[in-house]
């Protein structure tokens, strides 16, 4: 299975303000002790650091998943197991969004951290008791019931697979299953660290999901086959998404009680937000089922697929995750304070940022494609005819990159505001509307369709959430900084261009050597012209990555 007279406030500037006094001037401590506190379990962040301890964190997280996707491609390749494999996440996934989708991370912390900032703790703790017990007495019914349908419910999605295909889908369907509620209670537990500004145990935890992944193909695969990945799943649920978070709450005094009072207001004003997140469904986690469900008929595509999202997703990781993670309790409380300006700034700061590195990054991803697929997955059972279809698919998927980045924080601004319903019905009316898109552009174009689909989708999503967030007052498209973005998207297409150019001379053949020279020649071409572009246009953006910029985000368009 984040995110000035002269200055308008920016958001890293607003979050300073809510930051507890320092005894201790910052700077006059040692930049390594410095850095060393970022990293303390009960640190309480503001929004810049706790964006750089996210950055860092998931960063090395998508490292380890790095590992992972280099694992099984090495000891499984991209097969029909592999595909039985991917596909055998559907369901599980599935029943996570129907029952808990975005209660844990959305709408519980901005319940939570109102109540922080208006002292309430007793109600915030029966209120946290509540969201635990409630609701993880309806997932585990779910999981119970989709155990007991499990080949039922793959039939749905994957009719296409072979018989034994599909009957190891529905194993690793059921081993997958459980691991859902660790999911949940590790999400809620999370969302309250997060409430009370410590990032730390909540960004680590994907470090040991991913890791009880390898260690369980390491461990078990001869013996138990590719089943040995979904148990080392389930483990890493356990110890990363559960216990970790669950041993932090306790440390810092966040009391759980089991209780059943369904009575409670909070609990269902949460209930009452989560809902049209429970119900909706978003192409964001869509997207995957989709795609799923389009290419179970070729062998290997599913897992194809998987590869090339998996490594698009680094940087929306990096850029939309975690600026939108760090930035939601900062955007709840600007807005549970009505400081309105502020928290329109914000969000534009947020967004003219991610927007214009997404641009680069995604010009720099297309040039690279196959030299970079190359290297990353090509080894073992994973063949260079492999490597160039994957290649193709991640090409692709890198033109989507500032509309996967921005959407996160444009949705997490609407969740800040305390609603729901909005960017949820737009988001399932669009999802809805795409499946004929998917569909023609399947049959026109095979798998490639499929990910021109999703470029599609999730720019129609990212576009709409912003439009209702302009139409609702709440966050302003005039006030974004458009000269600048566009001085980025220039200098995006002709770094992208030149770069690719340029790796097309060296023959891409299998030859680690190739890889290695075309992947340079790229990258140096790419930053050359990167370089130059932003001096000559003279862009804001250096000086706008700075924690406190020289002048107003808002006045460089």
């Amino acid at each position: 299975m984040c995110r000035f007279g002269h200055r308008k406030v920016h958001w890293f500037r607003v979050e300073s303000r809510l930051m507890q006094a320092s005894s201790e001037a910052p700077n006059s401590r040692p930049l390594f002790r410095r850095v060393l506190e970022l990293f303390h379990p009960s640190r309480k962040h503001t929004a810049f650091s706790a964006t750089l301890l996210l950055i860092t964190t998931i960063m090395l997280s998508r490292l380890v998943g790095f590992l992972r996707e280099m694992y099984i491609a090495w000891a499984f390749g991209a097969t029909p197991v592999t595909d039985a494999y991917n596909a055998g996440f559907t369901i599980p996934d599935w029943l996570n969004y129907l029952v808990a989708g975005g209660t844990a991370s959305i709408t519980f912390v901005s319940i939570y951290t109102r109540f922080l900032a208006e002292k309430r703790e007793d109600e915030a703790r029966r209120t946290f008791s509540a969201a635990i017990t409630i609701m993880t007495a309806v997932l585990g019914a779910g999981v119970i019931l989709a155990e007991i349908f499990a080949s039922q419910l793959n039939h749905l999605m994957f009719s296409k697979f072979t018989p034994e295909q599909f009957a190891l889908c529905v194993h690793l369907t059921r081993i997958l299953l459980p691991a859902q509620l660790f999911f949940y209670v590790g999400g809620v537990v999370s969302a309250v660290l997060m409430s009370r500004r410590m990032f730390l145990l909540p960004a680590i935890g994907p470090l040991f999901y991913n890791a009880g992944i390898i260690v369980g193909g390491i461990l078990f695969s001869r013996k138990i086959g590719i089943s040995s990945l979904a148990y080392g799943a389930v483990a890493g649920a356990f110890v990363g998404i559960f216990l970790i978070n669950a041993i932090g709450a306790a440390r810092v005094g966040v009391g759980y009680k089991l209780s059943f009072d369904v009575r409670n207001p909070a609990f269902r004003e949460w209930v009452r937000l989560s809902i049209p997140l429970m119900l909706g469904v978003s192409l964001v986690s869509a997207d995957d089922w989709i795609l799923r469900y389009f290419a179970s008929g070729a062998v290997g595509d599913i897992t194809r697929l998987n590869y090339a999202k998996r490594l698009f997703q680094v940087p929306i990781a990096v850029l939309g995750q975690a600026v939108s993670q760090a930035s939601l309790p900062f955007f709840a409380r600007l807005f549970g304070e009505k400081r309105m300006p502020e928290f329109a700034q914000s969000v534009n700061a947020s967004i003219y940022r991610i927007v214009s590195v997404a641009l680069l990054v995604s010009s720099f991803m297309t040039a690279a494609a196959l030299p970079l697929i190359d290297l990353v997955y090509r080894r073992g059972h994973l063949h260079f005819s492999d490597s160039q279809t994957t290649a193709v698919y991640f090409f692709w998927f890198s033109l989507s990159l500032a509309f996967w980045s921005a959407q996160g924080l444009y949705a997490r601004a609407f969740y800040a505001a305390g609603n729901t319903l909005t960017p949820m019905l737009a988001s399932t009316v669009i999802t809805a509307a795409s499946l004929p898109i998917y569909a023609a552009l399947f049959s026109r174009f095979s798998t490639v369709g499929l990910v021109v689909a999703s470029d599609f989708g999730i720019a129609a999503n990212c576009l709409a959430t912003a439009f209702l967030l302009h139409k609702r007052g709440l966050v302003s498209a005039r006030d974004l900084a458009w000269k600048e973005i566009g001085k980025a998207l220039l200098i995006a297409i002709l770094a992208g261009f030149f770069g690719l150019q340029v790796a097309k001379l060296v023959a891409v053949d299998g030859s680690r050597v190739a890889d290695i020279k075309a992947l340079a020649l790229a990258t140096l071409v790419w930053i050359v012209t990167l370089v130059v572009g932003l001096w000559l246009t003279k862009s804001q953006l250096p000086n706008s990555l700075r924690r406190r910029p020289a002048q107003p985000v808002s006045s460089l368009g």
